[in-house]
């Protein structure tokens, strides 16, 4: 596990130093932006001992705060945490329904930094706790598509409380692609 998390990350950090120096100092526009996207990951720490793997979808808004540096984000998304096949019949999937609220800082240029925290709701528990705390730093990169639009791309440590009281926390390392336009500008 540990290898595929070395290998997540190099290849995040090299996609994002090559797509800085492609589309080095474009200038963001102002105004709101919102952004739909996927998201996938690996469940990691004791996590990954019982789910493999995670897959979902998000929106979000990010709402100017201080000129172009600065924003608020709103997002909501699904995100299914697969189980290992050898313990189905013991272990169902995971489904999250994570709302959060943070802000998004540019650092430089369309690389930011982006912290948010909320709740995760969980489907499908009946005995159990149905939400949790959930916490997610990232750091990104806007890649300009042309006009308005930007492929924005990131990498997030996403930490969830303890699902029930015998369990541990329930992290992910996840990668988000998603389609950022603004509208009405």
């Amino acid at each position: 596990m540990k290898n595929y998390i070395t290998n997540f990350l190099s290849l995040t950090i090299i996609f994002i130093l090559i797509a800085s120096r492609s589309f080095a100092q474009t200038p963001r526009e102002g105004g709101v932006r919102y952004s739909v996207g996927a998201d996938v990951g690996l469940p990691i720490g004791t996590f990954s001992d019982t789910y493999k793997w995670s897959l979902g979808g998000s929106v979000q808004a990010d709402i100017p705060i201080a000129g172009n540096q600065l924003y608020v984000t709103i997002n909501a998304g699904y995100n299914n945490v697969f189980a290992d096949k050898s313990l189905s019949a013991f272990v169902d999937d995971v489904h999250l329904i994570p709302v959060k609220a943070g802000l998004k800082y540019f650092a430089v240029s369309n690389f930011y930094v982006q912290g948010e925290a909320g709740v995760s709701f969980l489907l499908d528990r009946d005995n159990e706790k149905s939400a949790s705390f959930v916490y997610a730093p990232q750091v990104g990169y806007l890649i300009p598509l042309g006009g308005k639009s930007y492929l924005d791309t990131g990498v997030r440590f996403e930490g969830n409380s303890k699902f029930s009281e015998n369990g541990s926390s329930n992290n992910v390392l996840a990668l988000r692609v998603a389609y950022a336009f603004p509208i009405g500008q």
